[in-house]
């Protein structure tokens, strides 16, 4: 789930910089459940040890985004993924389709 979890956040920071509640939100509207604060701090750390992810201090809170470092990884990884998953993807929209008619 690391990877998965550190690319879903990149692919969220890629939007905009967001607090770490932001991004857990967003993950709680994807999966159905909030990742608790021991989930994505750690993998927030992990991509600012990378180069990818960097902080600022915003009152009592902390805004992430992206460096230039990870705008450049976010894309790759984001095309790699789509073109992985593609069939998937595919297969997905023709069974949301059947269940339509």
């Amino acid at each position: 789930m690391r990877g998965m979890l550190s690319f879903l956040i990149m692919w969220f920071l890629s939007k905009r910089p967001m607090y770490g509640e932001e991004i857990a939100l967003e993950l709680e509207k994807m999966k159905g459940n909030k990742p608790t604060p021991g989930t994505i701090y750690p993998a927030l750390k992990h991509l600012q040890n990378n180069g990818l992810v960097t902080s600022k201090k915003d009152g009592r809170n902390i805004i992430y985004s992206l460096t230039e470092k990870g705008t450049t990884t976010s894309k790759k990884a984001f095309e790699y993924f789509c073109s992985m998953f593609e069939p998937v993807f595919k297969d997905c929209i023709k069974a949301k389709n059947l269940k339509k008619m």
